[in-house]
């Protein structure tokens, strides 16, 4: 089985994000960029399903200028077997993205599509819906546990009640959560290697699509600061600042 995988260029999580003074959008000026925490997350469990057996290629695809390479060699020095780049200048939405996949999908002909569940950037958890739409495939979202037994696969979601079991027939789209699994560190040789496994590069003409984009952004704001807690001696000045000075209470 062959198992694709989506990944994404995000600003790296521990980077404080900045906003342009004109608050046009983020600055990404000198800023460190990193594949999506999600997205590590669905890599490696594509990576333990090939250790596993289960999967004889793992490929990784990502949307973006030349400089999403460098995750999509990241991804391999992590253990995927080989790379597509799909060349886009600017800004992708997230139907667009759903479209290219499938696309992509429909030329590999994977059993398994893994995916994050959302970026950290735009935050929108919808580009693994949309491609299970477009395709008609089953899916299941915010998955904590992945098990591919003969033609289908088991996954365990995390729900507002609690634990919720799936079982999806063969072909199939997951997405994950953090409690999936945690992504193991490149080691130095397999960074190496990462550069000698293949990366065919596309445009979105080459796939039959026509890149669009129907959100407009119309300004970014840092969020507002909080002002510093203070310690109280006893419960009755907890409530007299709460209703005095908070005003939260009557």
């Amino acid at each position: 089985m062959k198992i694709l995988v989506p990944v994404k260029r995000v600003i790296d999580y521990n980077v404080k994000v900045r906003v342009k003074a004109d608050n046009s959008d983020v600055d990404l000026a000198n800023v460190k960029m990193a594949m999506n925490p999600f997205c590590e997350i669905a890599v490696e469990e594509a990576i333990r399903l090939k250790e596993g057996g289960v999967a004889e290629e793992v490929v990784v695809v990502s949307i973006g200028d030349k400089a999403c390479q460098e995750q999509l060699r990241t991804a391999m020095a992590l253990g995927a077997d080989r790379a597509i780049h799909i060349n886009a200048e600017g800004t992708v939405d997230a139907l667009s993205v759903a479209k290219l996949l499938k696309a992509v999908a429909e030329e590999e002909q994977p059993g398994l599509i893994i995916l994050g569940k959302q970026s950290i950037d735009s935050d929108n958890n919808q580009t693994g819906q949309m491609l299970a739409a477009l395709m008609d495939l089953p899916q299941a979202t915010f998955a904590s546990e992945v098990k591919v037994e003969n033609e289908t696969v088991q996954v365990t979601r995390e729900i507002d009640g609690g634990l919720q079991t799936l079982q999806l027939s063969l072909p199939a789209i997951v997405t994950t959560d953090l409690r999936l699994n945690e992504p193991r560190y490149a080691s130095l040789p397999n960074i190496m290697k990462a550069k000698r496994k293949p990366l065919v590069q596309k445009s979105a003409a080459d796939l039959g699509i026509e890149i669009s984009n129907n959100i407009t952004l119309i300004s970014v704001q840092s969020p507002a600061e909080r002002q510093a807690g203070i310690k109280v001696e006893s419960v009755e000045q907890l409530v007299d600042k709460l209703k005095n000075e908070a005003k939260v209470i009557g």
